[in-house]
């Protein structure tokens, strides 16, 4: 993008939604001609289940793919999470046509079927306080360590498709209990807890819009939340401010550890240049 583009705040864009995409490759390549005039970037996948993005761009740029996508009258209704940078986030632009829109490869795990039920973040939080609820976090280990929700348990998963075994393993005696189960922006929990409605779970809940969406609305006076949230783009992580927090990935392992104070502004700066980092989120 130009350098002119670079010193403007970048928006950046959360959003997913299952439905019935019949007309996905017509919309990808809709988004793809848009999204290319527009200075778009970010990952967009469309499937027949439909379609899941984070994406960033001018504020101009971000309102513009959003009014074609929403276009859509199977998406008209479509959320969206926004948080902001003063550099942009993702090296690239990509539109991708999937099987899935969250790749979990198990069959009965489909949110158009069954879901848990929706909590916002003030009904999460009284949940949450409750004695003998099973707290859930269904991202990887490496994005749990930079912050996760008080008391929650770890699944110790490298990917989300490992999550369906952990569930065989440690929750097959707890179809009786209350679980809560949490991620980033609220789509593997769509999976997730189908895919234990359909183990027969009776009582089964998520955070609507995840993390990012709690943070957003949450005061941090009444909040749960302890740590950062890792977010899959340059910034790493973002904090209880959704502002990018003071993470970076080792080149060495490619997971996420803190800054040390010295690195910090060489990162920033890094960042700011707009340059293609050798490896995905460090410097």
């Amino acid at each position: 993008m130009e350098d002119s583009k670079r010193s403007e705040t970048w928006k950046i864009a959360a959003f997913y939604k299952f439905t019935v995409l019949t007309d996905f490759e017509e919309l990808a390549e809709k988004i793809v001609n848009q999204g290319l005039e527009l200075g778009i970037r970010g990952t967009f996948i469309v499937s027949e289940e439909g379609i899941n993005s984070t994406c960033s761009g001018s504020p101009s740029a971000i309102d513009a793919i959003l009014d074609l996508i929403k276009a859509h009258p199977l998406l008209a209704d479509i959320e969206v999470k926004y948080s902001y940078a003063d550099f942009c986030p993702f090296p690239k632009f990509k539109v991708k046509k999937k099987p899935e829109i969250v790749t979990f490869r198990q069959k009965g795990a489909d949110p158009r079927e069954t879901v848990g039920e929706y909590l916002n973040p003030e009904q999460w939080n009284e949940l949450l306080e409750e004695p003998d609820v099973v707290t859930i976090d269904t991202r990887n280990d490496y994005e749990v360590k930079v912050g996760q929700f008080k008391g929650a348990i770890n699944p110790i998963t490298d990917d989300f498709t490992e999550f369906a075994e952990f569930v065989e393993k440690e929750l097959s005696d707890h179809k009786d209990k209350k679980i809560a189960m949490y991620c980033t922006g609220g789509i593997r929990c769509e999976r997730s807890t189908a895919y234990l409605k359909k183990k027969g779970f009776k009582h089964v809940y998520h955070l609507k819009g995840g993390i990012l969406k709690y943070l957003e609305t949450m005061p941090q006076s009444k909040s749960l939340w302890e740590g950062d949230c890792f977010v899959f783009d340059y910034r790493v992580a973002v904090d209880h401010d959704l502002k990018p927090a003071l993470w970076k990935i080792d080149p060495e392992t490619n997971l996420p550890e803190p800054m040390i104070e010295a690195e910090v502004e060489k990162i920033a700066d890094r960042r700011r240049s707009g340059a293609i980092f050798k490896k995905p989120y460090t410097y």
